[in-house]
């Protein structure tokens, strides 16, 4: 498997506010034996598409073993159920906390055990507890976490001994998007969807989807406590309104007589807005070869994340995790876009990597000097992994200031 096939799912035609498009997707027939539902932390008052929705503990620690931890804003997880028959399941969702008047604010933080976590069912049913982005953002800061596989003199000390830890990126919550809360709440969800692609200013934010409708209707409002890119809300927040979705049917040539007539000029113009979907708004995500890792075996399903390739130029990657039956089809999907700065990370890291980290190589490989290529690792962030004086004396001796 290197791309995302969503076969078994069709594009409806999309609902627009303001920047933000969001693009159901249905299923003719849900995906057996798999379930997804909801459960809150926190007391579960209020407007669930509101900040503060469902207070609890909001900051979490999860122990990767190995001596790594990963600390993250964790609003929701969910909890995979499979089993011959359909059995419940639970998403779980939080927020942060405060102190007292007088006492200085603390953040409360939620202690997990592995991003991804069996856990004992009643009745014969597996459960797999995982936390959604979180799984996926953890691969990519794992890109390479180990540092220099050689210790290359331009290499510091920490490099060697500690890798790039800690790493960290940047993200936005869902109701810090321009327009998402307000898409969502105002959302008319079909009776057939089982996902969603949500755009801003028609470029897509992520790709969402579930095996069951029944799924979705209760975890549609979690789309606003999820995490998105940098890029996506600086999308949201100057983007100017985007066009509606309008069927057009012309009947210049009379061809229009009766209700069947009407009906399938109406069918007629669904295939075509699919087929342009597929073809142009989600060609990036679809035609992208990834890399897949299998995180765990859920029975008759498997639970993957994935990273893209980092290609320089490409517009859109994405990075996420899904989770396929044994025939391949896609039950659970979620996305998180990358910035271009993160992309160009990945490719830096990726390179730097297929060099034995050695700067000389990776230079040249890159087409640039290497001096420029110190420069690209100190904007990258890690320039600190660099020894500075082992560096300049390299720059001296081949004439580069």
């Amino acid at each position: 498997m290197t791309r995302i096939d969503l076969a078994g799912l069709t594009a409806g035609p999309a609902q627009v506010w303001g920047g933000i498009r969001l693009v159901p997707l249905l299923r003719e027939t849900p995906v057996e034996g798999l379930r997804l539902s909801r459960e809150l932390y926190g007391d579960g008052e209020g407007d669930p598409y509101e900040e503060g929705y469902g207070d609890g503990d909001g900051y979490g620690y999860v122990d990767l073993g190995g001596r790594s931890g990963y600390v993250s804003y964790i609003p929701h997880g969910f909890v995979a159920e499979w089993a011959p028959g359909e059995g419940q399941s639970a998403a779980y969702g939080t927020q942060l906390g405060g102190g007292g008047a007088t006492a200085p604010v603390r953040v409360p933080v939620r202690r997990h055990h592995r991003l991804a976590k069996r856990r004992k069912g009643a009745a014969g049913i597996d459960r797999l507890r995982f936390l959604p982005l979180h799984l996926a953002l953890e691969g990519y800061l794992a890109l390479h976490f180990g540092g220099p596989s050689v210790a290359w003199d331009e290499w510091s000390q920490q490099a060697v001994r500690r890798g790039m830890s800690p790493r960290e990126e940047d993200a936005y919550a869902g109701w810090q998007v321009r327009g998402l809360a307000d898409a969502l709440r105002v959302f008319e969800i079909h009776p057939r969807q089982c996902g969603v692609m949500v755009y801003a200013a028609d470029a897509l934010a992520a790709a969402f989807v579930v095996p069951h409708p029944d799924d979705y209707r209760a975890l549609h409002p979690s789309l606003v406590q999820d995490l998105y890119g940098e890029l996506v809300h600086q999308y949201a927040l100057y983007s100017a309104p985007v066009p509606e979705f309008r069927a057009r049917i012309d009947d210049a040539a009379g061809g229009i007589r009766t209700l069947a007539d009407l009906r399938l000029a109406a069918h007629a113009q669904e295939r075509a807005w699919t087929a342009a979907h597929d073809t142009l708004m989600a060609r990036d995500l679809l035609e992208t070869p990834y890399a897949f890792e299998r995180v765990r075996k859920l029975g008759p399903f498997a639970l993957y994340r994935f990273l893209p390739p980092f290609q320089r130029g490409r517009a859109e990657q994405h990075i996420g995790e899904l989770i396929t039956d044994g025939k391949g089809r896609v039950a659970y999907l979620k996305t998180f876009r990358l910035s271009e700065k993160q992309i160009r990370r990945g490719h830096l890291l990726r390179r730097l990597a297929g060099c034995d980290w050695h700067l000389g190589r990776t230079a040249e490989a890159l087409g640039t000097t290497y001096e420029e290529l110190v420069v690209r690792i100190t904007r990258a962030g890690f320039g600190f992994l660099l020894n500075e004086h082992v560096v300049a004396q390299r720059m001296r001796e081949t004439g580069e200031t």
